[in-house]
């Protein structure tokens, strides 16, 4: 794969360089996050992003936040940070990233989890790439509409929105901030109930169920995902 590293400690960068290639995987270093956005910015061909935290200028939360606004979810990113509390994990995974792993590093488990993230999102791949299918659901972008099983379902436009963010991007966790930039392109406050409303709205209308093969869930204090469920008989049993 290749890999781009954000990490502005040369001896972090030396070794999370050294760690990569050995295992045939190719490293490119960035130390600052100015740097790294600039890069992404035009077509690159990086299969994953690694992040630190802290950063002589933008802090690598604020990276995650921009790849997942301007580039979607296609990308996966990791955080490799010295930040050790909860709160600093949760607000990682809400900000879009996909893994968290906690210096100091070690080979075996940062290619471990290098792996792991590349598998899930080999996985996910065919489902993120705009498909029209997803089980009994057909996205139809010409029209903004979303069928049931062939019927189509009356939606909202900021409900078809976070319908198909959700449709096309199964098993992703979305925390509430993202939801809103994606879909609103602002920050709903947590007093809102904007955000729920639509959730409740999506839900209902088009019958985001086992029965359906999906399941629309919220992870405490993460955020929301949709679950496909393979074996539409066995989880009608559950």
């Amino acid at each position: 794969m290749n890999i781009a590293s954000l990490e502005d400690e040369p001896t972090q960068a030396q070794l999370i360089q050294q760690v990569l290639e050995q295992a045939g995987h190719t490293c490119t270093s960035f130390a600052t996050g100015k740097s790294l956005l600039a890069v992404l910015q035009k077509p690159h061909d990086f299969d994953m992003v690694l992040v630190d935290w802290e950063l002589p200028d933008l802090a690598g939360i604020e990276v995650v936040r921009w790849v997942r606004l301007n580039l979607g979810y296609e990308l996966p990113v990791m955080f490799v940070t010295s930040r050790v509390l909860e709160e600093d994990l949760v607000e990682g995974l809400q900000a879009g990233a996909d893994d968290y792993l906690v210096k100091p590093i070690r080979a075996g488990e940062l290619l471990a989890r290098i792996e792991a993230l590349a598998r899930r999102s080999a996985f996910s791949a065919p489902k993120i790439q705009r498909p029209t299918q997803v089980g009994p659901y057909e996205i139809d972008d010409a029209s903004n509409v979303i069928c049931l099983r062939g019927e189509a379902v009356t939606l909202a436009p900021k409900e078809y929105e976070l319908a198909v963010l959700f449709l096309r991007n199964p098993w992703r966790l979305f925390s509430r901030d993202v939801l809103s930039a994606a879909v609103w392109n602002r920050e709903i406050p947590p007093t809102s109930r904007t955000l729920d409303t639509h959730l409740s709205n999506i839900r209902q209308k088009l019958n985001l169920r086992p029965e359906n093969g999906v399941r629309l869930t919220s992870s405490y204090a993460l955020g929301y995902r949709l679950e496909l469920i393979a074996d539409e008989s066995a989880a009608q049993k559950e």
